[in-house]
């Protein structure tokens, strides 16, 4: 039996933080990225920072912000192992493409590392262009930096 809960993107808070912290392994798996969640991130930029809630919790989150240029920044997009595969990506950087816009951001930018095959998979999906960009993260750390215009309209798939 599959059962659908309402899910509703809002703003994050700084608790929504330390929760999302508590329950990394939930979105991350063996992947320990604590230390790329900034609570000034969310202290500042928090209407950009969005979680997806549930009767059962925050199911997935984004945190991004708009830079002076016009450049909606995703810093970190994840989904809760028992959300993936529901859309629900998808609609975090929708929402969040909407905010940003509405902050006056003319595009949208997020990177990855060049082994994360499923981030890759899904920016592609999303209507990413993506290219890989040597020590883009420091000297031998070379990313995957992907970009697309506004608006927003993500590609059903």
């Amino acid at each position: 039996m599959i059962v659908l809960m309402r899910t509703r993107i809002t703003p994050a808070d700084i608790t929504d933080m330390h929760q999302l912290l508590a329950d990394h392994p939930r979105y991350w798996g063996d992947r320990d990225l604590r230390s790329l969640h900034l609570p000034a991130l969310v202290q500042e930029f928090g209407e950009t920072c969005l979680v997806a809630r549930a009767e059962d919790g925050i199911r997935g989150y984004l945190v991004g912000f708009v830079t002076p240029t016009g450049t909606g920044y995703v810093h970190l997009i994840a989904t809760r192992d028992d959300a993936r595969g529901t859309g629900l990506g998808r609609r975090l950087y929708a929402e969040f493409a909407d905010v940003a816009h509405r902050q006056g951001a003319r595009r949208l930018k997020a990177i990855t590392s060049v082994g994360n095959t499923g981030s890759i998979a899904f920016h592609r999906r999303l209507g990413f262009d993506s290219e890989v960009v040597d020590d883009y993260d420091g000297p031998g750390a070379a990313m995957v930096v992907f970009r697309r215009d506004l608006p927003f309209d993500a590609p059903q798939t």
